[in-house]
């Protein structure tokens, strides 16, 4: 099946981040996307200074406008995330839609942002935003997709969780800074990859050097092998993979991690 990730140029103005998403969607679906995907933040700037300006109530007009969208081209639909507002708190938070626009999946960012890399970047989402309490997973016909957003990504044991539970694609919607971007991006995603033998996807929104944060881009599609199969640069595009999961199956074969794995010794679960 096709994937398609969608690196947006994300501006201040929502209703235009709004149109300009659903366009590239229209876009990649034209192009056979059966699954398509959207940035971390696509609809606000990314920042703890934009984040109650720019909230939501789910459902409301970001996820309405996405649910039209999924349904009008009869495809997938991962979200991004936007801000949501839920009872007086905010979250950071991808919601997933279906063909027939039904909501499938809401994932609230597990893991905040809260990072001092002295002399190069401090940023804390905790100032603004509560985390999530969940794990992530939908199906498709095609496969079963576990979501995390940026952050997500770094804590191995949510991706050994999606794996044990039938994942063979993770998606994260992710906005990595000039500092991470370079360093770890593609790293942990080809970490997550290999380790659990699946298919690892992160899409970005594109490079504003005027923005008060600039996210690195390149968004990716790494396969089970760990091979970098798909990657943008830094600005507005679309990047287009068909996802082979015979390739994933045959990998298995050969490298037998999840049976050969000494469960009698050690074990990752998830609790809730």
């Amino acid at each position: 099946f096709r994937l398609a990730l969608i690196q947006l140029h994300v501006s201040a103005v929502k209703s235009d981040n709004l149109q300009r998403a659903c366009g590239l969607v229209r876009e990649a679906s034209a192009k056979g996307a059966k699954l398509v995907a959207l940035p971390e933040c696509f609809n606000s700037p990314y920042g703890t200074q934009y984040f109650r300006e720019y909230a939501e109530k789910i459902p409301g007009e970001s996820t309405q406008k996405l649910s039209e969208v999924a349904k009008e081209c009869s495809i997938y639909l991962i979200g991004g995330s936007i801000p949501e507002e839920d009872g007086g708190k905010l979250y950071n938070t991808c919601t997933v839609f279906g063909p027939d626009g039904a909501m499938l999946a809401k994932h609230r960012k597990v893991h905040l942002f809260d990072i001092n890399v002295p002399g190069k970047i401090q940023f804390k989402e905790s100032e603004t935003l509560s985390p999530g309490n969940s794990f992530s997973m939908f199906d498709t016909p095609y496969c079963k997709v576990g979501l995390g957003i940026c952050y997500d990504m770094r804590f191995a044991e949510m991706a050994q969780i999606y794996g044990q539970k039938g994942c063979q694609l993770l998606i994260y919607p992710g906005a990595f800074n000039m500092t991470t971007g370079p360093a770890h991006w593609e790293l942990l995603q080809r970490g997550r990859a290999v380790d659990n033998q699946l298919f690892v996807a992160t899409v970005s929104p594109a490079r504003d050097e005027k923005a008060s944060y600039v996210a690195w881009g390149h968004s990716t599609v790494v396969n089970p092998w760990g091979e970098v199969i798909a990657k943008a640069g830094a600005e507005e595009t679309v990047v287009y993979t068909d996802i082979d999961l015979k390739k994933l199956a045959e990998i298995r074969q050969q490298i037998p991690i999840l049976s050969q794995k000494r469960c009698d010794l050690y074990g990752v679960e998830m609790k809730k």
